[in-house]
């Protein structure tokens, strides 16, 4: 496929009208079947998805039997999917998985870390308090990797580690998933210690197309297959309780709240993101009959910029309602100011969406 100059794939911020950084955008929308349908940039740029593979793991620890066989709930599904804020809601729930499974915060492998919001750090620094691991924003997906390795039996021992038979369990659920072989999936170690898989951006949106298809197929009442109950049941767990997912003021929080159960969204470190759009929000007008899997990675790791990218995805899909997409408003229309508060710049959106055919 012969790609257009990537001079039509950036961001730009500008400062006074004076372009200052490009920051180049990688994006692919898939439908059900895995077709490519729009891109943006090169959307089979190898990429490690960080966290926004979570969905897939928490399948791993469902498969794995820990959700029943330890109680979890469905609050405890979604913290399992999130990169949340370290809010007490996170944390105690946090522990309580840890107990449910016979473990505690000394089993965690994943390190304590600043919180992902400056309100949250502002009131560590004051206190003087240090995060230990649970406060890690990834402390529900070790918790529940740990009753997921008790769950089939296995020492919880390396437990985060690929070599790990339960790591081994999502190696093999990414690949499945994706419909890549094991050559074409790459691994790598995530900032909270545990393995992680480089795909194809594009492989990316299949991955949460599965779970929206899923989703739409156990709510029409199908005969479907025990692993997409568990993906539904995933699915449903993350967009009934998006503030599990992130926490408040989040963007991953705020678009399912936005969607209302028909839509997951999950972020990324150093600027991925994924989506699964369930049939009933996806535009008739863009000739898809089904779900919609949406993928975006920023070059340059901006956070700032990938949430921005996504919120004017989102609007150039017509996805939802105009009012569901304005809660991302903050997100999507940034504008850049100094230490003094004054306006300095703002975002402009040259990129162009192409349709693939």
């Amino acid at each position: 496929m012969t790609r257009p100059n990537l001079d039509d794939d950036y961001i730009v911020c500008d400062r006074n009208g004076i372009i200052e950084n490009r920051h180049l955008i990688h994006a692919a929308v898939v439908d059900s079947n895995g077709k490519l349908l729009f891109s943006i940039g090169n959307p089979s740029r190898l990429t490690l998805i960080r966290s926004s593979v979570k969905p897939a793991q928490a399948l791993a620890v469902a498969e794995s039997g820990a959700f029943q066989k330890y109680g979890f709930e469905e609050k405890d599904i979604a913290l399992c999917c999130a990169s949340h804020s370290s809010e007490e809601g996170h944390i105690s729930r946090a522990r309580s998985m840890l107990a449910k499974s016979g473990c505690d915060e000394s089993h965690l492998r994943c390190g304590g870390h600043p919180a992902l919001t400056p309100q949250m750090n502002n009131a560590w620094i004051k206190s003087g308090f240090v995060a230990t691991p649970v406060f890690s924003n990834c402390s529900g997906k070790h918790a529940a990797f740990l009753a997921a390795a008790k769950a089939i039996g296995r020492s919880t021992d390396g437990y985060h580690q690929l070599e790990h038979p339960i790591q081994q369990r999502v190696k093999e659920i990414v690949e499945d998933l994706t419909g890549l072989s094991p050559d074409e999936v790459k691994w790598g170690v995530d900032g909270c210690n545990m393995a992680a898989p480089a795909v194809p951006l594009q492989s990316l949106a299949v991955l949460n197309a599965e779970f929206a298809n899923a989703a739409d197929l156990v709510a029409q009442g199908g005969d479907v297959s025990p692993r997409r109950r568990e993906m539904a049941r995933i699915f449903n767990a993350m967009s009934s309780y998006p503030e599990m997912v992130g926490g408040e003021g989040r963007f991953c929080t705020l678009l399912m709240k936005a969607f209302n159960g028909h839509l997951i969204g999950k972020v990324g470190a150093d600027a991925c993101y994924g989506i699964g759009v369930r049939a009933s929000h996806v535009p008739k007008r863009l000739g898809i009959d089904g779900p919609i899997g949406i993928a975006v990675k920023v070059e340059d790791g901006n956070m700032d910029v990938l949430y921005a990218a996504v919120a004017e995805l989102l609007d150039r899909l017509d996805l939802g309602t105009k009012e569901m997409r304005s809660v991302l408003d903050g997100f999507h229309y940034k504008t850049i100011l100094n230490t003094a508060g004054v306006v300095t710049g703002e975002y402009a959106f040259p990129f162009l969406l192409k349709m693939e055919v």
